[in-house]
């Protein structure tokens, strides 16, 4: 699974916690990262984009389709997946990060996100983000090609928050993750476990993920083995 944060919006260029926010698009500098992303993901034979149903995932999820289909007859499938939606920041949506950092939420936020539910009527936890998302990821993989690569599309939290489960790592800790607008992490399923492949790349060391031929079985390798 290629696990991508679309690229940088006006929202995030602005400084504003855009959440759920309708017509919030990328701008000129997310426009370039998806393109630069869709190029890059031309070398991998996607059996489906599944994206958060947001404008910014959308754009993002249309350059990596249209670029599949110019590598030749391609069959990939675009799927819009509500439960991969941005986290619902409640009465904080729209806001400016400076201002809400200064409040004492903020601090939760940062050590202890797992007690935490954004105020207001559409507020969610990040618990109930991570179960969804995570529900969400674990139901594409029995529903797609064992041997397929695809791609999901989301949001920085809710891509951090698939990232702790696959590494089982408790939601307290998830912040210690970085995702940037344009990245990918890449996460291998098995019977046995997720495999986590590799953490916010923006393309500089992507190109071992991307070479056809056979897949090896992959495990656990005492002494860890010769690599990807």
């Amino acid at each position: 699974m290629y696990l991508i944060r679309h690229g940088r919006s006006s929202a995030n260029s602005a400084g504003i916690l855009a959440g759920r926010m309708p017509d919030v698009h990328l701008d000129e500098r997310g426009q370039e990262q998806v393109e630069r992303l869709g190029r890059l993901l031309s070398s991998v034979r996607l059996s489906a984009i599944v994206t958060s149903p947001l404008e910014r995932t959308l754009e993002t999820s249309d350059a990596i389709l249209r670029h599949q289909s110019q590598k030749g007859s391609r069959s990939t499938v675009l799927h819009t997946d509500p439960d991969l939606i941005e986290c619902g920041y409640g009465d904080w949506t729209g806001r400016a990060l400076s201002d809400l950092a200064k409040g004492s939420v903020w601090k939760d936020i940062q050590s202890h996100p797992s007690s935490v539910r954004f105020p207001g009527a559409d507020g969610e936890s990040f618990l109930d983000m991570q179960a969804r998302a995570v529900n969400a990821v674990r139901t594409w993989n029995s529903t797609l090609p064992v041997r397929g690569a695809y791609a999901v599309v989301s949001h920085g939290d809710v891509i951090k928050a698939i990232l702790a489960d696959a590494l089982g790592m408790h939601l307290d800790h998830f912040q210690r993750l970085h995702v940037d607008p344009g990245s990918v992490s890449i996460i291998r399923y098995t019977r046995s476990r997720p495999y986590v492949l590799t953490i916010n790349d923006e393309g500089s060391g992507l190109d071992r993920f991307l070479q056809r031929g056979r897949r090896r079985k992959i495990e656990a390798v005492v002494g860890g083995g010769t690599g990807v």
